[in-house]
């Protein structure tokens, strides 16, 4: 095993106590040779990064991934503790993000593949299926001290089975498993404000209830047909019977969106890329009913855009109190999902892993999507001021640093830690020029 810098060796070491003392080791190679590999993320690509292409007991380190005993879901919980203590402030409320995605995978040997609309491929008239796997992620939405925007980190990922499977017992949808991760998580942050911000395919009732009942903040996209009603009269005395849940239905908000006397109010919001955009917004409280379940209340933000760019649309927050100005506030927070599972794709190989097993399926997406978490905290601890070094070029100026650049700094420091620390005793140099030399300290790491 390679020497490791302190700051790699803290951030690595919680993670011990998951593994035995033999799959522990061979576990930090894969880590490793994950982080340092361009390209794809296998375990032979792993190995050879480290230096084992001649290891003879290869299987050891397939073993780690389909058949060792570790699981998951307890990682989960340590990753999840550490960038809570690192990156969000005590008592602060604490921004959750979910959402799914669908890794292109295909093979005979995949049980748990299915077909799914492609979302980047598809349009609103147009819609693309593929072949894969589909993740439901929860991610933590927090600022980072080198970036504006807010970063999604993921910390627990499950695989979501299709329906038509018969390898499972129960099918599971996509926002069942966002109900059962939420639980989980406000198990492991008791006491804390939880804000969970997901896209409009999950606005689901159903969601919402699981959300009241742990005292967790929903915030998500509405559809303007939506069923609002207004809360139930007040019972009358000496009357049997059942009572009602809900009173009245509400105008539509699409009905609102086309009226001439809606009363918009005037607001300036913070918006994507950092800018600051001005916007119309309409804001009411209602309950939001489907049938077979128990109306839930929230507050609906009905929004349109004075420039005439943008469609109007309209959000809602389970937190009646919320303004409109943070109801948008969060809703912009979740398009960092997005760009995190595009980075996961570019940088961390993603939808390059060749693992056919059930169990190695399950666990390899997982750890990759975690490694940019994990990235984000070797980072932070390699440049304690956040001030990461940005990779820029005589045609292209970044203005803050981005993934890319914390991945490129994390691999300096192992490279360091392997070839610039330790003295051979016997004399074996090979002379580079100090360009050929910071080349292949400086800018090879940003190969991905």
């Amino acid at each position: 095993m390679p020497s490791l810098p302190a700051e790699i060796i803290v951030v690595l070491a919680p993670f011990a106590q998951l593994f035995s003392e033999r799959v522990w080791v061979h576990a930090q190679v894969l880590v490793l040779g994950a982080l340092l590999a361009p390209g794809i993320r296998t375990v032979s690509s792993c190995l050879r990064v480290m230096g084992l292409a001649w290891e003879t007991h290869f299987t050891n380190y397939h073993r780690v991934l389909n058949r060792a005993t570790w699981s998951a879901l307890p990682a989960g919980k340590i990753l999840l503790g550490l960038l809570v203590r690192e990156l969000v402030p005590p008592g602060a409320t604490i921004g959750l993000g979910a959402d799914d995605t669908v890794e292109r995978r295909s093979g005979r040997q995949i049980k748990a593949k299915g077909c799914y609309r492609d979302a980047v491929r598809s349009s609103r008239k147009h819609v693309v299926k593929c072949v894969g796997l589909k993740w439901v992620a929860m991610m933590l939405l927090v600022p980072v001290p080198w970036a504006k925007r807010v970063w999604a980190l993921p910390f627990l990922t499950v695989l979501c089975w299709p329906p038509q499977s018969r390898h499972q017992r129960r099918h599971k949808t996509s926002v069942d498993w966002v109900r059962q991760m939420m639980r989980q998580t406000r198990r492991w942050l008791p006491g804390r404000l939880l804000v969970l911000v997901v896209d409009g395919g999950f606005a689901a009732v159903a969601l919402a209830r699981t959300c009241v009942a742990s005292q967790v903040t929903l915030v998500s996209r509405l559809r303007l047909d939506a069923a609002l009603y207004h809360p139930p009269p007040p019972p009358l005395a000496g009357k049997r019977g059942r009572k009602p849940s809900k009173g009245t239905r509400q105008r539509s908000l699409k009905i609102w969106a086309a009226r001439a006397d809606t009363p918009w109010q005037e607001t300036t919001v913070d918006w994507y890329q950092g800018k600051r955009k001005p916007l119309l917004v309409f804001s009411r409280t209602a309950l939001w009913y489907t049938p077979g379940l128990a109306p839930v209340a929230l507050r609906f933000v009905l929004v349109r855009d004075p420039e005439g760019k943008l469609s109007d649309a309209a959000f809602f927050s389970t937190d009646l109190h919320a303004t409109p100005e943070q109801i948008l506030h969060w809703v912009v927070m979740r398009w960092a999902v997005e760009v995190t599972f595009e980075e996961a794709r570019v940088h961390l190989g993603v939808e390059t892993q060749r693992q056919w097993t059930t169990k190695a399926i399950a666990r390899t997406t997982p750890v990759l999507l975690g490694l940019f978490s994990l990235v984000t905290l070797l980072a932070l601890r390699l440049c304690p001021k956040g001030r990461i070094p940005v990779a820029g070029s005589a045609w292209y100026h970044k203005p803050e640093a981005t993934f890319t650049d914390c991945l490129a700094v994390v691999r300096q420091h192992i490279w360091r830690a392997r070839y610039l620390v330790n003295s051979a005793s016997q004399a074996n140099l090979v002379q580079l020029p100090q360009e050929v030399f910071d080349l292949l300290l400086y800018d090879l790491p940003l190969a991905a």
